[in-house]
């Protein structure tokens, strides 16, 4: 009788192993690792919780696979979106019009928090933004970096086209050329904006004094369509990365922040960075004057409402 028992009691266990096998076995098939994420980034501060996520390994405990792919310009970035070499990019309003009006659909994921300043060269005799008629500056023709341009004149009722502006795509070249004396004025994104001030320039404006922020995470349809999870988990390392700069001082992480991302070892006693928040969406105002600006530059004939433009699906 004993006997039995124990067999019986053998067969339970062994019934019990192949079941709980077979539910392991089941689970993994009905939840398949997560696939890689292709995203580009510029040389700013926009990117830095991404370069943070991906060196802390917040992407790999969140389970995603995030490649970068760095641009020196934003042309350079867009024609990766369109040519699918990447899945989503830190990009602004402004492309996200050109995308959609021309039939290439992308959707704004959430804002991003950047910083650029409007800089004058050590050689430019411009100490304050009133002194700027008829000088030179340095911009990427109808990109964020132009519209910023623009709007911080106007903001200090200045005419922007008392300005000789030369078109310089790429960032680098931009403030190489600033600090070389051949512009005297240029528009740049942190953190070569401090670079251009370790040089000896001045800054005129900002778009953080303005209050001027069009800066937003992008990703096409496909994309979005295709790794809905998988651009979930990327919020999630973001998001943890943000807690990290928060709690964090820059000492603690500056130097492979420099080395990832390519940036000059000489922000490290310039650097300001902003007021990072979790991951959000940008406000309809933002896209309204980005809109009216486009328009009345002949740029887009779409008035298009942030609803159109946007999901936040990933972000709640």
């Amino acid at each position: 009788m004993k006997k039995n028992i124990f067999v019986l009691i053998s067969v339970l266990i062994m019934i019990i192993s192949i079941v709980g096998c077979s539910n392991k076995a089941s689970n993994e098939v009905m939840s398949p690792p997560l696939k890689t994420l292709t995203i580009g980034i510029m040389p700013d501060l926009d990117s830095l919780p991404f370069i943070i996520a991906q060196h802390n390994g917040y992407f790999k405990e969140e389970g995603v696979q995030v490649e970068i792919q760095h641009f020196k310009s934003a042309a350079d970035r867009d024609t990766a979106l369109q040519t699918e070499k990447i899945h989503g990019a830190i990009s602004d309003m402004l492309a996200v019009v050109f995308f959609n009006d021309n039939n290439f659909p992308v959707k704004i994921t959430s804002k991003t928090d950047g910083s650029f300043k409007l800089i004058s060269g050590n050689n430019s005799g411009i100490s304050k933004i009133q002194q700027s008629e008829g000088k030179s500056i340095g911009i990427s023709k109808n990109t964020i970096i132009e519209y910023l341009t623009d709007r911080i004149m106007d903001r200090s009722n200045l005419d922007v086209n008392t300005l000789e502006k030369v078109a310089i795509p790429k960032i680098p070249t931009r403030l190489e050329m600033l600090n070389n004396g051949k512009i005297d004025m240029a528009t740049l994104p942190e953190p070569l904006a401090s670079t251009a001030l370790s040089a000896g320039g001045k800054v005129l404006s900002s778009s953080d004094q303005l209050g001027i922020n069009p800066g937003v995470m992008i990703f096409t349809k496909d994309a979005i369509a295709s790794n809905p999870e998988e651009i979930k988990a990327l919020y999630r390392a973001y998001n943890k990365a943000i807690n990290f700069l928060k709690e964090e001082k820059p000492e603690s992480y500056i130097d492979f922040v420099i080395k990832e991302a390519g940036f000059p070892d000489t922000i490290k006693d310039t650097l300001t960075l902003p007021n990072y928040s979790k991951a959000s969406m940008p406000s309809e105002l933002e896209l309204e004057e980005v809109l009216n600006w486009l328009t009345v530059k002949n740029l887009t004939t779409n008035n298009y409402t942030l609803q159109d433009l946007s999901t936040n699906s990933f972000i709640k």
